[in-house]
Order: C-alpha cells, then sequence, then structure tokens
C-alpha cells in the first residue's frame, strides 16, 4: 500500500469568525427553545393543576394515561377460565 504525505490544514481568520457566527446562532435557538418549553411547562403544569389527580399519580400512571393504557387483570373464577358451560 502507498503512503501519502499527510494533508495541510490551515484555518483561516474568515473559516473562525463563520464558526463563532453559527455558534452563537445555535445558542440563541437553543435558548428560545428552552424559554418555549419553560412557558409550555408551565401552562401544562397550570392545565394538570385544575384538572387535578395529576400530583397523587406515579410516573408509571402517568404514562399509561398518556398512552391510553388501562390495564385491567382478568379474574380468575371458573367462567372466565373454562367459558360459559351449560348442559
Amino acid at each position: 500500500m502507498l503512503r501519502r504525505k499527510p494533508t495541510r490544514l490551515e484555518l483561516k481568520l474568515d473559516d473562525t469568525e463563520e464558526f463563532e457566527s453559527v455558534k452563537k446562532e445555535l445558542e440563541s435557538r437553543k435558548k428560545q427553545r428552552e424559554e418555549a418549553d419553560v412557558v409550555g411547562v408551565a401552562a401544562s403544569s397550570e392545565i394538570g393543576g385544575a384538572a387535578g389527580g395529576a400530583e397523587g399519580k406515579t410516573r408509571e400512571q402517568m404514562i399509561h394515561d398518556r398512552i391510553g393504557y388501562k390495564p385491567h387483570p382478568k379474574p380468575n373464577t371458573l367462567p372466565s377460565l373454562f367459558g360459559n358451560l351449560s348442559f
């Protein structure tokens, strides 16, 4: 296999300025998004507080409510095990 000489990379002043501007723009977007999330969380907690019952639920129950899962165990009675047998 042939080996080539390492490529020389040069960092120019324009490159650093562009990097700083992109970095500031991303930080400002992130900050705006976080502020919007904080406002959204406050509004949803007020709505949840008005509905009531959110504080007493466990994390698992809150997830089940959110996805619509309602676990109902089947009773272990004879009709449920064998069906309605009529002779």
